[in-house]
């Protein structure tokens, strides 16, 4: 009987380590996916830098899918500015290392001129690489 209660104890512990884990996880993709939306509003290229992961795929609403360089540079040159991203609504789904952020927002900027106010469903691939989270994939679709 001994036994079995050890085991069951145990077996509840490792649940409940699993569970905190992943929320844990959840919150820092929370935390970074935020403070992506706040550096891409304030045209933080530093920060970007850092944030976005060196084989970052980046597929716009549009169709036009770059790389990190390709994206870094439209923003230097202002042939993209973002004045709102605001998010809707957030799914969060942590896998260990790996975590993807499903969301609802409200994007609002220029693009090669021309304003733009959409609201789009995005999705974010984060991959944890040297103890912070990367955003490796970002895809839209616009909204009707």
């Amino acid at each position: 009987m001994r036994t079995m209660l050890r085991t069951l104890t145990l077996t509840a512990c490792l649940v409940l380590a699993a569970v905190l884990a992943c929320a844990a996880g959840e919150e820092e993709l929370r935390q970074a996916e935020t403070g992506w939306a706040a550096a891409v509003q304030k045209n933080d290229l530093a920060a970007l830098q850092r944030i976005l992961g060196d084989r970052l795929i980046y597929s716009h609403s549009t169709g036009v899918i770059e790389d990190k360089k390709e994206y870094l540079e439209r923003l230097r040159k202002g042939a993209q500015k973002y004045e709102l991203i605001e998010h809707a609504s957030m799914n969060i789904r942590a896998y260990g290392d790996s975590g993807v952020v499903a969301s609802r927002v409200r994007m609002k900027g220029i693009s090669n001129g021309q304003p733009f106010d959409n609201q789009l469903l995005m999705l974010h691939m984060w991959v944890k690489q040297a103890g912070r989270w990367q955003l490796v994939a970002h895809q839209t679709t616009r909204l009707p």
